[in-house]
């Protein structure tokens, strides 16, 4: 064997050991393992706040026609399922989520890109989308009547106020933080204007852009059952709507139980839609483990 051969067979040898150690390190346990590792935590905070529950019911701290015990919530679930009552509000209650953060979402992105690109747009009206952000949806909504009546336009509107600045904060806040190393780098390869903001500065804003998208989605959720309790549409049945009934009726399980259905959509969007988009975008920028 040539001296040469000999001189870097140790060096492949180190080379492919390290490369080994690498696909090791990437590699990832099974889909099913990476599931269950997920979902117990939140299985056990599930029955602990059951037995929490259930503790303070047997307390006898109110009476149980005020707070029921979990099984007669649980019936009281099954009777709106059975009559078809809780599909109608929920259909209702997401489609107007569902086009309320679309709208949101337009905006806010259009708002964020020209605020985080425009020098004067962002002296001008950089404080003031903070602002809009920092406003209790609440406090939208007499402005809403007056403007829409007691329509869903006047939930889309304080749905859109709600939401479309947090989605333009996180698109700013994520330009403002994207390597300058790297714009150089696309302003190196030919890449200008909006070709430079597409391809380079969006995608490395990413991180931060989703997280604005998801707390947007949340400022959405809440202003839209906050309008739902307060605008009340004639034959129009929604969550909201719902909520509002069984406390005029004093119909503390259904009510209890309506509550319950708002928790988990909110749990399974946050863990099935935006939660796992973050993290697959974290991951893509190495900010996660392959294993996380």
């Amino acid at each position: 064997m040539p001296a040469t051969e000999l001189h870097h067979a140790p060096l492949d040898q180190e080379l492919a050991g390290l490369d080994a150690l690498e696909l090791a390190d990437r590699s990832s346990p099974p889909r099913r393992a990476r599931a269950w590792s997920a979902a117990w935590p939140k299985l056990m905070a599930i029955v602990i706040g059951f037995a929490i529950w259930e503790a303070v019911v047997a307390s006898g701290w109110r009476p149980a026609f005020v707070l029921p015990p979990p099984g007669e919530v649980f019936e009281a679930l099954r009777e709106q399922v059975r009559s078809g009552t809780l599909r109608t509000a929920l259909w209702t209650t997401m489609r107007r989520a569902t086009v309320g953060f679309a709208m949101a979402l337009v905006i806010g992105m259009a708002v964020g890109a020209l605020v985080s690109q425009v020098k004067v747009l962002r002296a001008a009206f950089g404080s003031f989308v903070t602002g809009l952000q920092t406003m209790p949806s609440i406090a939208w909504f007499p402005l809403a009547v007056l403007l829409f009546q007691r329509t869903e336009a006047a939930m889309y509107f304080v749905v859109v106020l709600g939401a479309a600045p947090s989605i333009a904060n996180g698109l700013i806040t994520g330009v403002d933080t994207f390597p300058p190393l790297l714009r150089r780098a696309g302003l190196t390869l030919g890449a200008r204007g909006l070709t430079l903001f597409r391809f380079v500065v969006l995608p490395g804003a990413l991180p931060s852009f989703v997280g604005g998208i998801k707390q947007g989605w949340a400022f959405a959720w809440r202003s839209l059952m906050a309008g739902e309790l307060i605008v009340i549409i004639a034959n129009s049945r929604s969550i909201g709507e719902r909520l509002e009934h069984s406390r005029q009726l004093s119909d503390s399980p259904t009510l209890i139980g309506y509550m319950l259905v708002i928790l988990l959509i909110g749990v399974l969007l946050d863990a099935l839609l935006f939660g796992a988009a973050e993290r697959a975008i974290q991951r893509r920028w190495g900010l996660l483990g392959s294993g996380s």
